[in-house]
């Protein structure tokens, strides 16, 4: 009976998930551009959950991954690379159009080299001194890409890349309205039904680690490194693992941005983002997969909603107080509260380590 009613559950969860954007449609695609980018940050929070939540690794750079595959996609996918160099374009005179079963390996993989690359020098930092290691990564990325127009323009420095392609799937082109029947089924939406299915097979990848013998060794190095490696747990191997494995989820994420967005640059990858990402594995609760996905869905669509609130309070004030700094303002008032009051996060994991309940003496 408990089956019955958890297979009931999961068929109404996956039917709403299908027919959700349909309704958001009605009141335009804004709301819909909400959903899918906050699918996207769904995405990259699952990957620093691997990092932060399984393995006790502080990442403040965490979106230097998520910048390394948006600009991937943009290189070889926009005209930036033909126009600039001749060889690039005499070799493909109709320019770069990767495909889509090309491109996400190449931004999976290229993100998790460079997750092995910053995981080798920080292998015996801990706690304060990782993080602010893994915030320079992050802030060294973003100016690389800011000032790589010169003295050779590869990335069009603080101008961005544009004109970058959207995705092609069995012949359905994500940037353009779909026509079924009567019916319209717009970009927005497309997009929504890719990134929903990249992050269902995202939580079942997840899942699969938690409970393998890796994440295992993970969860061992996050409560006690030194007890772990006396165990037999090479902890310089797992610690690489977490970095690329986790790097991996923000590379194809930053795939998907760059084709939803068709421009790119380096103002979209700050470290207010990094903190933002890390915000939301802590808020939902760390280590623990359901509330990663409710901290990531709140955050990305609070500061949204909160447009509705912040603009009647600046009108009020005359246009004193700035809409978007106000917005910040709240947000921030938002996440104290909910940690005040639940400071392990909305969704926290079950407590472990408890010991098992006495059971009675028999007459």
């Amino acid at each position: 009976m408990q089956k019955q009613n958890k297979l009931v559950v999961f068929l109404v969860c996956a039917l709403g998930l299908l027919v959700l954007p349909l309704f958001v449609q009605q009141l335009g695609n804004g709301p819909v551009r909400i959903i899918d980018l906050a699918l996207l940050y769904v995405l990259l929070a699952l990957g620093l959950n691997i990092v932060v939540g399984y393995a006790g690794l502080l990442d403040l750079g965490y979106v230097a991954f998520y910048a390394l595959g948006a600009y991937m996609f943009a290189l070889l996918s926009s005209p930036q690379l033909t126009a600039n160099f001749d060889n690039i374009a005499a070799s493909f005179p109709e320019g770069l159009h990767t495909p889509l079963i090309i491109i996400i390996p190449l931004g999976a993989g290229l993100a998790a080299f460079f997750g092995a690359v910053l995981g080798a020098p920080t292998l015996k930092l801990r706690g304060d001194y990782l993080a602010i290691v893994t915030l320079g990564f992050g802030e060294i990325i973003r100016v690389f890409m800011n000032n790589l127009d010169n003295p050779i323009n590869i990335t069009n420095g603080p101008r961005g890349i544009g004109q970058i392609d959207s995705f092609h799937i069995f012949g359905i082109n994500l940037g353009k309205t779909w026509h079924l029947g009567g019916f319209e089924i717009p970009s927005v939406t497309l997009y929504y039904y890719l990134f929903l299915l990249l992050v269902v097979f995202s939580v079942a990848i997840c899942y699969r680690l938690e409970n393998s013998r890796i994440g295992r060794a993970w969860m061992a190095i996050r409560e006690d490194e030194i007890a772990a490696k006396a165990m037999g747990i090479n902890t310089r191997n797992m610690k690489l693992l977490a970095f690329s494995m986790g790097a991996t989820f923000g590379g194809v994420a930053g795939t998907m941005f760059a084709s939803f967005q068709g421009f790119v640059s380096p103002e979209s990858f700050t470290l207010n983002e990094s903190i933002m990402i890390v915000a939301m594995v802590v808020l939902g609760g760390i280590g623990h997969i359901p509330g990663v996905i409710l901290g990531a869905l709140l955050l990305a669509a609070l500061p949204e909603v909160l447009r509705y609130v912040s603009d009647p309070l600046v009108q009020l004030t005359g246009g004193r107080l700035d809409a978007a700094i106000l917005r910040q303002l709240l947000v921030a008032l938002a996440m104290i509260g909910v940690m005040l009051v639940r400071p392990r996060g909305l969704w926290p994991a079950p407590e472990h380590g408890e010991s098992a309940p006495v059971p009675a003496p028999s007459k």
